[in-house]
């Protein structure tokens, strides 16, 4: 698999950033999609470099107004435009897409390669995707990955908490989305909605339950069952009520809920055992799911002051 961070410099050197965060995983044909930070508060004016030539699409999502941008598609200015802070915009790699760098800006760019779309038109037994739709530099309101994007941004920020079911699940969703969005896809056939088998649901819960740390990806579960990630996924949470991602956290809670009936583990330790990636990190999982901290659930339930803070 390639480094996340050679997908970093791969779009951020055009822009003049030494590096950017960056999170990668793959379809079932081993398609790879990568969501990548980039941001400069200072940045060198110019035209920015060239963007790899590769058959793929760049959505992205702005954090930041950014008025009269001049935008670049195969050698010339084909707009000058304000760009609005929470609008998505489309960049196809092939037309060599550039713009002007003369102001601070911060965005996150979803990395699309053709043979995603084809692997998702293909599990969705529809026509291959043809040229995704859009007009050079003019964005819109797109709730779907501007929410997605903003839940992503959290995981850059904090990679060693970023759950890899997490990840594979949001940009299978973004892939997805963008296909039938702006490629028009339409299924071929009506979705399976039956759930795995009771063997299959055992397995596969086992499978996520020894590796609480997360690190498994939704490609490597799927393929132990011959199945495509999305129509696993599917399956999962037709039988469990939960996708992957979300009942991994559940058994992280639970576990947590275990060990912290021992008074003498410290909350620290309980953490890591879990699964989490630090104390922080379970605290807010931990509160975000049962809706009070660690320590006032072990202090309510045990009936005692907690002596680790």
């Amino acid at each position: 698999m390639t480094p996340a961070g050679s997908i970093g410099r791969k779009l951020g050197l055009p822009l003049n950033l030494r590096d950017a965060p960056s999170l990668i995983t793959r379809t079932l044909r081993s398609a790879e999609l990568a969501v990548v930070e980039t941001r400069d508060d200072d940045p060198m004016s110019g035209l920015c470099g060239a963007l790899p030539s590769d058959d793929a699409y760049l959505v992205s999502i702005k954090f930041r107004d950014y008025p009269d941008c001049e935008c670049w598609e195969r050698g010339q200015c084909v707009i000058k435009t304000d760009i609005r802070a929470g609008s998505t915009y489309l960049y196809d790699l092939k037309r060599d897409p550039r713009y002007v760098i003369d102001k601070p800006f911060h965005s996150l760019f979803f990395y699309l390669p053709r043979s995603a779309l084809d692997d998702i038109a293909r599990q969705a037994g529809a026509p291959r995707i043809g040229e995704l739709a859009y007009q050079p530099g003019i964005g819109h309101d797109d709730t779907v990955v501007r929410h997605l994007g903003s839940s992503l941004l959290q995981a850059l920020h904090r990679p060693d908490e970023a759950n890899q079911l997490f990840v594979d699940h949001a940009m299978l969703a973004v892939t997805a989305h963008v296909a039938q969005a702006y490629g028009g896809l339409r299924c071929g056939t009506e979705p399976a909605r039956g759930g795995l088998a009771p063997w299959q649901v055992k397995r596969a819960c086992d499978k996520l339950e020894s590796d609480l740390g997360g690190k498994f990806s939704l490609e490597q579960i799927a393929a132990e069952f011959d199945l495509s990630v999305g129509h696993f996924s599917r399956a999962f949470r037709a039988s469990t009520g939960l996708p992957p991602h979300q009942w991994l956290l559940r058994q992280r809670v639970n576990t947590a809920k275990q060990l912290m009936r021992v008074r003498e583990l410290p909350l620290s330790e309980i953490a890591i055992s879990a699964g989490f990636a630090n104390q922080s990190h379970f605290t807010r999982v931990f509160s975000n799911v049962v809706g009070v901290s660690p320590a006032a659930w072990r202090r309510d339930t045990q009936g005692v002051p907690d002596r680790d803070t």
